[in-house]
């Protein structure tokens, strides 16, 4: 089929470019040539910024694609535009959506496509409700087809990996070194990485497989873990020492460090499982780069771009860890001499 992804160089986007490309579609990628891109050769690139509509629409229109992706969609006007252009172009709009849509925390686990979506968690899970909304209106059988797809943490070659105080590379040569990280809490609330070149497999099966559209699929990790988990599989996957885990309240990291724990306030505080037994049933979706693997591929993409910033360049995790622990043993101290 003729593809017209919007948003096809950004990390996921891209994976979701090559599958597609391997799988004998003709592809179109309208992107605002800001990225170095790594995209297969056939791609058609075409220069333009989504925002601009009648950019859009003459994109749409010389391409003629018969399925759009959207990954570059985060409002309802910006949905409402796309509908208005694509409605009578194209057969199927899939939409990249977020689990950011799901309130949290969830009334119960595992988390499935109807769980509660009001409240919202955050502005952008505002936005992409609403956009949502947009497009499952606009969903007509036959017609104009609407998919959303729902991932959670998507990583790969190209991006680098999360942690409680953002997503700076500097964490991977402070985990290879043993120096201190901080995890928030316990480090028992739950986290689930998906590569994503699986979570591209669910796209192509967004794409490709009848019968899935005005349905909103789950696609993420089926390998819930644990924050201390998380932390000692990444240094498992580098062959480093057992990391050094410094565990601070949440609520404190929010109040000494508020621009480096916004991740932290709207998603990895909580513990969630999301069920993605629809999109395996319906879009082909199957988890098969386990998260040692996918550690591995993604630092040695980083390593080879010398992207790894020295554990040095963030001193605000080496002053947080310290600050806690010379407080909490003055705590335990004051206790013990008053006994």
């Amino acid at each position: 089929m003729d593809v017209f992804v919007i948003g096809g160089t950004g990390l996921l986007g891209t994976g979701i470019v090559r599958r597609l490309v391997a799988a004998g579609h003709d592809v179109t990628s309208l992107q605002r040539g800001e990225t170095d891109d790594d995209l297969p050769s056939g791609v058609e690139r075409v220069a333009g910024d989504r925002g601009d509509s009648s950019a859009l629409r003459g994109a749409i229109r010389d391409a003629n694609p018969e399925v759009v992706v959207d990954m570059a969609c985060f409002d309802a006007d910006t949905a409402r535009d796309a509908v208005e252009i694509c409605r009578s172009v194209v057969d199927r709009y899939v939409f990249c959506s977020t689990i950011d849509v799901y309130h949290r925390p969830p009334p119960k686990n595992p988390v499935t496509e109807s769980s509660p979506r009001t409240p919202p968690v955050s502005d952008y899970a505002a936005g992409k409700i609403a956009a949502e909304d947009v497009f499952f209106d606009a969903h007509d059988p036959g017609e104009f087809e609407v998919v959303v797809i729902r991932p959670w943490n998507t990583y790969g070659e190209g991006g680098t990996l999360v942690h409680t105080l953002g997503t700076d590379s500097s964490y991977i040569d402070r985990i290879r070194e043993g120096n201190p990280v901080i995890v928030h809490g316990d480090g028992t609330s739950l986290w689930g990485p998906c590569h994503r070149d699986d979570v591209a497999r669910a796209f192509v099966g967004a794409v490709e497989r009848p019968g899935v559209g005005g349905r909103a699929y789950n696609v993420t990790s089926e390998e819930t873990m644990t924050w201390n988990q998380y932390h000692e599989r990444v240094a498992a996957a580098l062959d480093a020492p057992e990391p050094d885990l410094v565990h601070v309240p949440t609520e404190v990291l929010r109040e000494v460090a508020p621009d480096r724990t916004r991740m932290l306030r709207d998603h990895f505080r909580y513990s969630t499982v999301f069920d993605n037994g629809r999109a395996k049933a319906d879009l082909g979706f199957r988890y098969t780069v386990g998260f040692e693997e996918g550690v591995s591929r993604v630092v040695s993409w980083l390593d080879a771009h010398d992207a790894v910033e020295p554990w040095d360049a963030d001193p605000l995790s080496d002053d947080l860890a310290a600050a806690w622990r010379e407080s909490t043993d003055a705590f335990v101290a004051g206790f013990e001499s008053s006994e």
